[in-house]
């Protein structure tokens, strides 16, 4: 049964920006840091972190830049405001995360055949990504911005789109009937992917 969502409109996150230089991190964790478990306001920058285990982890108010994060596992992991920027998501489970506030912002990242199935992330912004083949069923999207992203084969199925944008976006499919789409707001030419399953000749 899909979890109740609250009516009030949520308040955008306000992407972190502040971290102490001891911890501004580049390409991996001094020993020091090896095993610790909770990380607050750290900004990791070009780390390779492939099949990495992050299970259980809280990461807050952080950023990872120009990191390589695909095929990571990231179960019952915290992600409290945390900024992805140039960094490689590949398949990441989002789903599997902690739900208490949880908070994630992307740039220019690449996210195919990731997963959000079910998360309730409203205001979250997708700015130059590709999100191919993402799983976004039953998630709540209220808000959300998909600046010039590439949606191709992305999974829209009982997901809370309520005034979402997809005006940049391209490759959008999915069924108007299925989703809430109040106030969402899509360009012209995403029009033959909102009305695909009618077989319809849009010229």
């Amino acid at each position: 049964m899909r979890r109740p969502v609250s009516r009030k409109a949520p308040k955008p996150l306000v992407k972190p920006s502040y971290f102490p230089a001891e911890n501004v991190l580049d390409r991996a964790l001094p020993p020091a840091l090896v095993g610790q478990l909770e990380f607050e306001e750290y900004h990791f920058r070009n780390f390779d972190l492939t099949q990495a285990n992050l299970a259980g982890r809280l990461f807050h108010d952080c950023l990872f830049e120009n990191c390589n994060l695909a095929g990571a596992t990231i179960q019952n992991a915290a992600l409290q405001n945390v900024a992805f920027d140039g960094c490689k998501l590949l398949g990441l489970q989002f789903h599997s995360c902690r739900d208490m506030l949880f908070g994630v912002h992307f740039d220019r990242c690449q996210l195919d055949y990731a997963s959000f199935a079910g998360r309730s992330m409203p205001t979250t912004r997708f700015m130059g990504c590709s999100l191919q083949e993402v799983d976004f069923r039953q998630a709540d999207l209220s808000g959300a911005v998909f600046e010039d992203c590439n949606l191709l084969r992305a999974l829209f199925a009982e997901t809370r789109l309520i005034g979402a944008d997809f005006t940049t976006a391209h490759g959008i499919e999915l069924d108007p009937e299925l989703n809430e789409l109040q106030q969402a707001r899509f360009a012209k030419e995403s029009l033959p992917g909102l009305l695909a399953k009618y077989n319809l000749l849009i010229e």
